[in-house]
């Protein structure tokens, strides 16, 4: 380890190791398939400085298939439901054209086949052909009450995600105890037809993390490797690759640019100087052309021992909020699984996620969580920004971070990827936002009254993502669909440690 004295870290309790040691440890045990070293590629020219390049464009957009399929028995109906009176073509026609809109509004391509599956060799054709389609998802619309048994047999030939749309009046719950929680499934037994959105989004976000690269600024050496279970790519290149791309940014138009327009929205600025906002605009121009420069879609750097070292002026906090708010992950301290679950949030629900440290509020029994990197597009980054006040790095009190604040009473959703293959979910609500000082720590830092969890103290992992909205539902349901094993810190509070007896 270069930081030797580095003060922010959390020991691990099991052998001492700092936190930083502990969280690349376990990353590194969950990759697979190393690939060739890439080339080192070329700095860009003082006049590639300065043209801009839209943030946007790291944001993988890759072409998604879904096959859509209405299985029914053959028509006309006698009792049974969804009953005689049901308007079987008109409620087909109604659902097609919101299945349209949705995979229109979500970015994916839908093809709904025109002729249902009404009997079994019907049923064997559709295997045969999206078994040699193999289309991003399979999405089957329900429409009587007596078809489960086809259903379940295409979810067991299929290695395919199956989203089903039952629309109230076509499942009973005893129907599906065992479908709807199998891997690769995904049941929307509802009239809400805006739910087919975040169904799709699912779809969508498991192909952005599969056409994803990480870029890892972290120590001397240079390395690719694939991620196991969604394939998302991780290219490791050198710490001073950032640093010699932060010294080679000139004072551009763009540089002048953002350190105004961050200035003149902010509610105020306390420590930073213009000089500051300069700098912390160049450190974000130069994580856009190491990232272009080494075809990446997300980043995450050794921030703290750049700042711990003083390779560079500006810890790269500003910079990092405005790659979340524009749907790009700018991931803090080398932090891998950090980066992928703020990739998650961004992917699967379209708004910033925010990575934090977990401290414990042990009177009111709440979990406070603090962080020098938030973006301000909260509630999705479509929409106004969250005030915030310009305030300096905390730890090191250089440079510009951002104390945004958060809506109390704010519901939130906290994940965090232990490994590719389990994911931590717990929700809150935010109780309120909490000034550094009188509080140490970093600059955005609210508290939240976790739900479920009886002691804040057990809140598990560390490095948690916290986003706007209760999802628990939403990425449970991304989770059974993957594969991904989904654990919740404990409901009930740990029992008291014994003092050791001395012998």
């Amino acid at each position: 380890m270069e930081q030797k004295n580095h003060t922010h870290s959390q020991q691990c309790n099991c052998c001492g190791i700092s936190r930083r040691c502990f969280l690349t440890a376990s990353a590194m045990s969950t990759f697979t398939i190393p690939l060739i070293a890439s080339a080192k590629p070329e700095y860009p020219t003082e006049s590639e400085f300065k043209q801009p390049i839209d943030l946007k464009s790291f944001r993988p957009n890759p072409p998604v298939r879904i096959i859509g399929v209405v299985i029914r028995e053959k028509p006309p109906y006698w009792l049974g439901w969804p009953g005689t009176s049901y308007d079987l073509e008109g409620h087909r026609q109604e659902y097609e054209r919101a299945f349209l809109e949705a995979g229109r509004r979500v970015g994916v391509n839908l093809e709904m086949l025109p002729e249902p599956i009404e009997n079994d060799s019907a049923l064997e054709k559709f295997i045969q052909y999206a078994s040699g389609e193999k289309p991003d998802a399979i999405l089957v619309h329900v429409q009587h009450l007596n078809v489960w048994g086809r259903v379940d047999k295409l979810s067991k030939s299929l290695n395919i995600p199956m989203i089903i749309w039952a629309p109230v009046g076509m499942v009973f719950t005893t129907n599906v105890p065992e479908l709807s929680r199998r891997e690769g499934v995904y049941l929307l037994s509802t009239l809400d037809t805006s739910s087919l959105d975040q169904a799709f989004r699912a779809v969508r976000a498991r192909k952005q993390l599969e056409h994803s690269r990480i870029l890892v600024v972290h120590g001397k050496d240079r390395k690719d490797e694939v991620m196991e279970r969604f394939g998302t790519k991780i290219r490791h290149v050198p710490r001073n690759m950032m640093e010699e791309m932060f010294q080679r940014v000139p004072v551009t138009d763009e540089v002048r640019e953002v350190a105004n327009e961050w200035k003149k929205n902010a509610q105020k600025v306390v420590e930073p100087t213009d000089e500051d906002l300069i700098n912390a605009a160049r450190s974000y121009v130069a994580a856009k052309h190491l990232l272009r420069m080494e075809e990446a879609n997300a980043i995450t750097t050794d921030c703290l021992g750049m700042v711990t070292q003083k390779t560079v002026p500006t810890p790269p906090c500003l910079g990092a909020c405005i790659f979340q708010d524009n749907g790009v992950t700018y991931g803090c301290e080398a932090d891998i699984f950090g980066a992928y679950s703020l990739m998650l949030t961004s992917y699967l629900f379209d708004k910033p996620g925010f990575m934090n440290d977990p401290v414990p509020e042990t009177v009111k029994n709440e979990l406070i969580v603090a962080h020098c990197v938030c973006g301000t597009k909260l509630n999705g980054f479509d929409k106004p920004s969250e005030p915030y006040i310009i305030r300096s790095h905390s730890e090191s009190n250089i440079g510009v971070s951002l104390q945004v604040l958060w809506k109390e009473g704010q519901p939130v959703t906290l994940v965090r990827f232990n490994n590719p293959h389990e994911l931590i979910l717990d929700t809150g609500v935010v109780t309120e936002n909490i000034n550094t000082p009188p509080a140490g720590g970093c600059r955005t830092n609210f508290s939240v009254k976790m739900d479920n969890v009886e002691e804040s103290r057990d809140v598990l992992g560390f490095h948690q993502v916290v986003f706007y909205g209760n999802h628990r539902r939403d990425v449970k349901a991304f989770c059974q669909l993957y594969g991904v094993k989904v654990i919740h810190s404990p409901a009930t509070a740990n029992p008291m440690v014994p003092r050791e007896q001395k012998a």
